[in-house]
This record gives C-alpha cells, structure tokens and sequence, in this order.
C-alpha cells in the first residue's frame, strides 16, 4: 500500500515542474520532498521522474502511476471531510408501541435531528411486553409502551382509555360465539379481552391475529370481528364502538436510560408530544353502534 505522503509529494513534483516549488506548495523543506520522492521510487522499483529537465517531467512509470496517485489522494480527502462531519455518529435506539409513532412524534424527531446532526434514531416497533424487556436488558435508551400501570423509573405517564370497537357497517348481530380480532399471543390487549369474555360468560374464539395494530384495525373495519382497542388508535377509521363498551385504561408510559444529555432532552421532547396526544384525545370516540 502507498504512503499518502509520498503519493503527494510525487504529484506535487509533477505539478509544479521541479522540487523546489513543491517544497514551497507543501509547506516542507526541499530535502524532505527529495526524500519522500525517493522513498516511493524505492517502493515501486523505478524511477518516476526526469531529474534532468527543466521542468521536470514524470517518467514513463510516473505517468502511469500519476493518475491512481490523484484518485487515491482525492479519495483519502474525500474520507477525510466524511469523517469530519458528525453526523449520524451518536445512536439513540427508541423502542414505541406502535400506535405511538405518529405523525406529531415524528415531526419531533425530525426537528431534533436537524439540531443533533450527530445523532441517528434507531426506532423500532412491537409488543409492550417484549419492548419493556428488551429496554431492561439495555437495547434501548428511551421506550415508550403501554401498561396496566407505571413501574418505578418512569419519566411520565398518560392514560390510554380503552374500548371496545366493530366495523362501522356492521349489522351489530355478532353470532355466538363471538369473533375476536386479536394481537399475538403477549399482547396486552388480548388479555384483557379474553379476561372480559369471561367474566361476561360470552362464547368466543379468535378469527383473527394481527402483528401490528394496523392488521387489527383494518381487519375490524372489514368486519372480520370485534376488538378491544386505544380509543385515540381508532380516530379517523371506520369503526364504532361496540355494546360491550369501555375497559379499564391503560396508560402509556416513557422510560429513560439517561438522566440527562441528548437522550434525555429527545425524552423531553416525546413526554410533551404525548401529553398533547393525552389531551387531544380526552374528547368522546367513535360513536357507539347499535346493541348486540
């Protein structure tokens, strides 16, 4: 591998026609450039330049290794300034329960990342249950998940009130046993519903399982069953509240590895988008639909 140095005391020869005036561009003594010059020449086996001329000119090996020099000078360069830039160097991993990320926490994000260039959000989605777990296992700097009740260590904590929803155009004759849209197994919500249906003594069973809160939506709206849900993940989707009616909320709440530092102003900024969401939310819901 060639030395940058003695690449670019060797273009600087080229250059500028002799060892004196690329002395003088490289800010060095003229016996250095003669020296690194010499240096190459030793390591490629073969003269590079014509000593004898003035000015003077690369040799027949010079030339050919003239144009590679410029490219692994201008690439050494190019890595240089990339390097120099800070951005995206410092990881801020975020793990959110999905019905979280939206359109206010993202335009958060994205005026935090305009002032931290320096910092990359590495967000990731799924089940509170398991984003609670891996944020105790050290994979996340700040979680935002929904649970029964807030655990010691929590930043804050909104209420997430919870209901039951059908299809908008549903007739509202559900037959027996009921159909449940369901999240996997572990998710927080279809427990919840399991534990209600039998408390009501309602037949039931399972005619669908979403991985993500958007299958579950959709999957109700298309009539597929009924689902417990967040009343403010319902809003603007074509669903109604269905007989069986409201449970006992949750709450939404946000962890935080760092007291203080980047993280924990990005923390800040996500408590009062969800305490905005928390208020925006306190209005009524789809409407009720017709009872079953």
């Amino acid at each position: 591998m060639f030395d940058p140095r003695l690449l670019r005391a060797f273009v600087a020869v080229v250059d500028a026609g002799g060892f004196t005036q690329a002395a003088v561009r490289l800010n060095v003594t003229q016996s250095t450039i003669s020296q690194q010059l010499a240096r190459l020449e030793e390591a490629v086996g073969q003269s590079l330049v014509d000593r004898s001329g003035r000015p003077v000119t690369p040799s027949p090996a010079g030339e050919r290794l003239l144009g590679h020099a410029r490219r692994i000078l201008a690439l050494q360069e190019e890595a240089g300034r990339l390097l120099a830039d800070p951005a995206g160097v410092m990881a801020i991993r975020i793990g959110m329960a999905e019905d979280l990320i939206t359109a206010p926490m993202m335009a958060l994000f994205a005026r935090f990342a305009a002032r931290r260039r320096e910092a990359r959000l590495d967000v990731a989605s799924g089940l509170s249950r398991d984003l609670a777990r891996r944020y105790r296992d050290g994979e996340f700097d700040i979680v935002a998940i929904k649970e029964a009740e807030a655990r010691p260590g929590c930043r804050a904590s909104f209420p997430e009130p919870m209901a039951w929803f059908e299809g908008a155009g549903c007739a509202g004759d559900w037959p027996d046993p009921l159909p449940l849209v369901t999240f996997p197994a572990g998710g927080l919500y279809r427990d919840a519903m399991f534990a209600r249906a039998g408390r009501e003594g309602l037949g039931w069973y399972v005619a669908f399982s979403g991985s993500s809160l958007h299958n579950v939506l959709v999957a109700v709206e298309a009539g597929l069953g009924v689902s417990l849900l967040p009343v403010n993940a319902t809003r603007g989707r074509r669903l109604r509240r269905h007989a069986l009616g409201s449970e006992p909320g949750m709450v939404a709440n946000i962890y935080v590895g760092e007291p203080a530092g980047p993280v924990s102003e990005l923390a800040d900024g996500m408590v009062a988008v969800l305490a905005a969401r928390a208020h925006a939310g306190a209005g009524d819901g789809p409407q009720d639909g017709p009872p079953t």
